[in-house]
């Protein structure tokens, strides 16, 4: 089937040559290789069934394409001024179309398709925009370490970690999200794998937390990093950790003694069994790229960025913001989040 073909006047003859036939739409569409709305809207436009003719239609269409629309972000200095402020805080396309609905939700003019705004920010790339969008696509040049790295580094490392307590020993209550307090761990890795950042992300809520890890990676400091960042959480939020079996979670009994929190290794080769964490993971890839001395990084900075990615409207959440789910499950525990 042709799509995202203009029709010409040959099609447009053939059409004007079927209609009286009788034949449907979807008739016409199958006989021209065409979708059947594509017949219908071109008929419809041009007069029906019985008004239909092919050069007027030809005609029509030939004075569409010479007079170009401005774009409703072009036009609207609200709309655009949203937009701005979305794609300033990193937002996706389709995270500020859905949030514009939430936030605008009695105003109609305060609507934008994301296909809209990729198509305005690929407009400015080429100088044809009328008016300045902020920033670029939040991906771009962003690139995840493929599963065949992350299984030949896995291989190399021939880790040994005691006791370990697997995935599928985890609670049940964990997989459907609904309580809260469950987390999922990794670490992101510098030039030469010579530095490291510890990435959380909390399950229900995909509330995200950063820990620097200063001088080295090793598995007593990942654990005292990691007691720190996560021994100051409310009760409701210490009920478990899962975790790859990187070699850095070797001392993950003085963890769970140290916060209470008990940690699960998930399967060899199986990031999918962190899903939340591996897409947070790449995400933060535009912020820390790959080759980069992770060192250089303050512990401020870190909480600057997991800030930016908590206020990211997420449709999981129905396009509310991680911090907004967390705030509204611990004030309905009574609770506080004081870190």
């Amino acid at each position: 089937m042709c799509r995202g073909v203009v029709l010409n006047v040959s099609v447009r003859e053939e059409i004007s040559r079927l209609l009286p036939s009788g034949m449907s739409f979807r008739e016409i569409g199958r006989e021209l290789d065409r979708d059947h709305t594509v017949i219908s809207r071109e008929v419809g436009r041009n007069g029906g069934r019985r008004e239909y003719r092919a050069h007027t239609a030809q005609t029509a269409a030939d004075a569409r394409l010479a007079r170009p629309k401005d774009r409703k972000i072009e036009t609207d200095e609200r709309l655009l001024a949203q937009v701005n402020t979305g794609l300033g805080q990193q937002w996706s396309p389709r995270q500020i179309s859905k949030r514009l609905v939430i936030d605008f939700p009695d105003d109609d003019t305060m609507r934008v398709s994301h296909e809209q705004i990729y198509q305005a920010l690929y407009f400015q790339a080429r100088g044809q925009l009328k008016v300045q969008l902020l920033g670029q696509l939040r991906r771009g040049g962003t690139t995840r370490v493929s599963r065949a790295q992350r299984r030949e580094i896995a291989e190399n490392r021939k880790k040994v970690i005691p006791a370990m307590t697997m995935i599928t020993e985890r609670p049940p209550e964990v997989e459907d999200r609904a309580v809260p307090g469950h987390w999922e761990g990794d670490l992101i890795m510098g030039a030469g794998n010579r530095s490291a950042i510890i990435t959380l992300v909390e399950r229900s809520t995909r509330f995200v937390l950063l820990g620097k890890l200063n001088y080295d990676h090793t598995a007593a400091r990942t654990s005292l990093v990691l007691s720190n960042l996560m021994g100051t959480l409310p009760d409701l939020l210490r009920c478990s950790l899962t975790w790859d079996q990187g070699r850095e979670m070797a001392r993950h009994e003085s963890f769970t003694i140290a916060t209470g929190i008990p940690v699960y290794f998930c399967d060899p080769h199986s990031p999918w069994q962190r899903g939340s964490n591996e897409n947070t993971n790449g995400l933060l890839r535009q912020y820390f790229p790959k080759g980069e001395d992770l060192h250089q990084y303050s512990q401020s900075y870190l909480d600057a960025v997991a800030a930016e990615l908590n206020g990211r409207p997420r449709e999981t959440l129905g396009w509310r913001t991680p911090a907004e789910k967390l705030a509204d499950t611990l004030s309905g525990n009574g609770g506080a989040l004081t870190i």
